[in-house]
C-alpha cells in the first residue's frame, strides 16, 4: 500500500476537533501555530493526493491572529468547491469557466465559520458533485492517502483525503447521493448526512426540486462530528426538527436494527457482505437486535435517481453563460457531466412521474423507521477502485454503469431527506477502510451520535499513522 499521512511532532500533533480546542483553550498552543502547522501538512501531501481547490493561506495566517470567536475558534478547516466563501471563486469542480471572486459568504459558509473555524481555502470534488470519484481529466484525481493508486471517494473528495491524512482535523462536506458517506467510507471517517435542512443551505441547494443536498462535515472522531452540530444548532435551529443538543456519550437503549447488503438494484459483493455481516454481529453482542430486512424502494428507484440526477446536470449546462458569461466552455466537461444532461433532455417527458415516485421515497422511509430504531448497510457495495476505474473520459455508459455497481445504498437517503453515518468499522482485506452506513428516521441524529460513540468504543477506528 502507498500511505500517505502528514501526522507528526507539531502544534496539530494527532489531535482531533475537540483535542485541539482544549489545546487551545489551555494555551498549549496558539491559533498561529495552529494554522501554520495545518499549511505545512496540507503543502507536505498535495502534490500527491491533489485534494486543494483555492489555497488561501495568506487569509488564514491574518485571521489566526485574531481569530472570530466560537468553539472552534482558531481551528482549521477547508470548504468544499460548491459553496460560496467570500473573496474565493466557486468553482464546483470544473475549469469550465474563468474563476471569479464570490463577493460574499452563501449561508452554509456564514453559518460554518461562525462557529470559528478557520478555512485555509477550498477543497476539490468531482465535477458538480455528481462522480463517486473526483478524476477530472485537466484538474486531475484525488486520491486517497490510506493507498493513493485508489481514489479518494467523491465528491467531497479533497475534504476527506485532508482530514484523512492529518492536515486539518475536520472539513465541510456536502451530500446528494453519497457525497458526505462514501469519502468516508474510502478514507476511514467519521461522515453524517444530517436530515433535510438540519443546516443552513446555499441557495442552489434550496431549490433544487427534490432537497437531496445536506451539508456536514467529515471527521476522524464521533465526538468532532457531534461537537461540529452541536455548535451549528447554535447559530441556526430548524424549528422543525427535534434539537440534537450536546451529546458525549453512548445512549443507553438497545435498538431495532435493521439489516440490508442487497441495496437499491444492485447489492453488495460477497466481502462487503461478510463485513456487514460482521457489524451486525457486534451489535448483537452489545445486546442490540439485528433482522434482515428488505429496504422498501419500488423497482424503478435507481433508474428514476439517475434520471432526477441527470436533469440537475441539463439545469447546470442549460444556463452556462448567461451565469458564467463569455470564458464559459460546455465542451469542457467531462463526459459523465454531457451525458446525464443528455439522458435528461432525451427523457424530459419522464420527469415529472419520475420526481412524484421519488417524492413517494418518504413515506417508505417512515414505513421502515416504524419497525427499526436504525438500519444497517454496508456505505458502497464493493472495496474502492484504483484511479482510471471511473475516469470521466469514459463513455458514459459505462462510467454510469460502473458507478451504479458501486454506489448502491446511500441515495435513499438523500431521497427521503432522513440522516445517515457511515463509520470506518470495517477493513478490506487489502487493507482499505470499509465504511459501515446506519441510518434513521428524519430528526433522529442524536439516536445515530449515540449508537456511533457505543460502535467506536466497541472498535476503535483504525488510524492512517499507526
Amino acid at each position: 500500500m502507498k500511505k500517505v499521512h502528514a501526522f507528526g511532532d507539531d502544534a496539530l500533533g494527532d489531535l482531533d476537533a475537540v483535542g485541539l480546542v482544549e489545546a487551545l483553550h489551555g494555551g498549549k498552543v496558539s491559533a498561529a501555530e495552529v494554522v501554520e502547522a495545518a499549511i505545512s501538512r496540507t503543502e507536505k501531501v498535495a502534490a500527491t493526493l491533489n485534494p486543494v481547490a483555492f489555497p488561501a493561506y495568506d487569509r488564514a495566517r491574518a485571521e489566526a491572529r485574531d481569530p472570530r470567536p466560537g468553539y472552534f475558534s482558531g481551528v482549521p478547516t477547508f470548504v468544499k468547491d460548491n459553496v460560496d466563501v467570500a473573496g474565493m471563486p466557486t468553482m464546483h469542480g470544473t475549469d469550465a469557466w474563468d474563476p471569479r471572486p464570490a463577493k460574499r459568504d452563501g449561508d452554509f459558509a456564514r453559518m460554518y465559520l461562525g462557529t470559528g473555524l478557520i478555512t485555509l481555502g477550498k477543497a476539490q470534488l468531482s465535477e458538480y458533485g455528481f462522480s463517486a470519484s473526483a478524476e477530472h481529466p485537466r484538474l486531475g484525481p484525488v486520491r486517497c492517502p490510506w493507498d493513493t493508486d485508489h481514489t479518494a471517494g467523491a465528491s467531497s473528495s479533497g475534504s476527506a483525503a485532508m482530514v484523512a491524512a492529518g492536515a486539518v482535523p475536520l472539513a465541510h462536506a456536502n451530500d446528494g447521493g453519497g457525497s458526505i458517506r462514501i469519502p468516508a467510507s474510502v478514507n476511514g471517517l467519521v461522515g453524517l448526512k444530517p436530515t433535510r435542512a438540519r443546516l443552513a443551505q446555499d441557495k442552489q441547494f434550496r431549490d433544487m426540486p427534490i432537497k437531496i443536498v445536506s451539508d456536514g462535515v467529515l471527521t476522524r472522531s464521533v465526538r468532532d462530528t457531534a461537537a461540529f452540530l452541536r455548535e451549528a444548532e447554535k447559530i441556526y435551529r430548524p424549528l422543525h426538527l427535534p434539537p440534537i443538543g450536546d451529546l458525549t456519550r453512548p445512549g443507553r437503549k438497545r435498538l431495532r436494527v435493521g439489516l440490508n447488503t442487497s441495496g437499491v438494484g444492485r447489492g453488495a459483493d460477497k466481502e462487503t457482505t461478510a463485513l456487514t455481516e460482521e457489524t451486525a454481529r457486534l451489535l448483537e453482542d452489545l445486546g442490540h437486535t439485528v433482522v434482515e430486512v428488505e429496504v422498501p424502494v419500488k423497482p424503478s428507484f435507481a433508474e428514476d435517481f439517475v434520471l432526477y440526477w441527470g436533469s440537475l446536470s441539463l439545469a447546470m449546462l442549460g444556463p452556462g453563460r448567461l451565469v458564467h458569461g463569455r470564458s464559459w466552455r460546455r465542451a469542457s466537461h467531462d463526459n459523465l457531466t454531457l451525458g446525464l444532461a443528455r439522458h435528461a433532455l432525451r427523457n424530459a417527458h419522464r420527469l415529472p412521474g419520475t420526481i412524484a415516485r421519488l417524492k413517494r421515497a418518504e413515506g417508505q422511509a417512515e414505513h421502515l423507521y416504524a419497525k427499526y430504531d436504525v438500519s444497517l448497510t454496508p456505505v458502497l457495495a464493493t472495496e474502492t477502485p484504483r484511479v482510471g476505474h471511473l475516469d470521466p473520459t469514459l463513455d458514459y455508459e459505462t462510467i454510469i454503469d460502473r458507478l451504479q455497481d458501486w454506489v448502491a445504498f446511500t441515495p435513499w437517503q438523500n431521497v427521503t431527506g432522513a440522516p445517515a453515518i457511515s463509520l470506518p468499522l470495517a477493513t478490506t482485506a487489502n487493507g482499505l477502510p470499509q465504511g459501515m452506513m446506519f441510518g434513521g428516521a428524519p430528526g433522529q441524529e442524536a439516536a445515530l451520535i449515540e449508537l456511533a460513540y457505543e460502535l467506536e468504543e466497541a472498535r476503535p477506528f483504525a488510524r492512517i499513522q499507526d
